[in-house]
């Protein structure tokens, strides 16, 4: 069973790995929210990372990287580089579990060493995912909140972007991998400890075997003699 279950989490380490992957390189963080007055559905605006991409009719899309990483809200620039941290933890967070697998060869036999590396890499994995649900949840926020501001003009209020459902979707895997890791790992020492939870103190008794010779002491004539004088 708990094979089973690292085998598993490799698996959904690598759906994490492409997840984080595909959700920084994709320019679909905000789009463009088709309300008010000028509600021109023939134009189609992406927002995301590295680049922005737009589109009008009968006209293939055109995509443009950021000139200067200055000219992005805070919320796109605390993205950028916490979804680059989120690739490389999921990196090292698979090669890291690659070798604390039970069927793994990197340390032998050696038990104890792997347990500690698949509790690191579970714990990397539970990092990761902080590294990406904050900020698709920190854009998610800045754009819900200015489509209900009454002070942001209509060209300017944005709707959610696909990559924000996929990072979500990405998160939770990442956070379902790091459980799965750590349940693993807590399954390991329970079954190590199983052998010294069965020991017990064997009472002291003088017990005489069968094919024994039993010398007993007795006290010598001078002995009483002595205790007379």
């Amino acid at each position: 069973m708990r094979a089973k279950l690292e085998v598993l989490a490799l698996v959904l380490g690598f759906v994490g790995l492409f997840g984080t992957i595909a959700v920084t390189a994709l320019p679909m963080w905000r789009v463009s929210a088709f309300i008010g007055a000028n509600l021109i559905v023939m134009e189609e605006l992406w927002e995301g990372l590295w680049m922005n991409c737009y589109r009008q009719a009968n006209i293939k899309m055109q995509c443009k990287v950021y000139d200067s990483l200055l000219i992005l809200p805070p919320e796109l620039q605390a993205a950028r580089g916490l979804m680059c941290v989120s690739i490389v933890l999921v990196l090292i967070s698979l090669l890291v579990t690659g070798c604390g697998t039970k069927k793994s060869n990197c340390y032998g036999d050696n038990n104890k060493s792997k347990n500690i590396i698949l509790a690191s890499g579970g714990g990397l994995y539970l990092l990761s995912f902080l590294t990406t649900l904050i900020p698709v949840s920190w854009v998610g926020h800045t754009v819900i909140r200015n489509f209900y501001n009454p002070t942001v003009v209509d060209s300017q209020k944005r709707e959610l972007g696909g990559a924000l459902f996929i990072g979500w979707a990405t998160s939770g895997v990442l956070l379902i991998t790091g459980i799965i890791l750590l349940i693993s790992y807590s399954k390991r020492r329970s079954k190590e400890e199983e052998p010294y939870t069965d020991m017990y103190l064997m009472p002291v008794k003088d017990v005489r075997k069968e094919d024994s010779v039993y010398l007993g002491r007795t006290p010598s004539s001078s002995h009483k003699h002595q205790e007379y004088v």
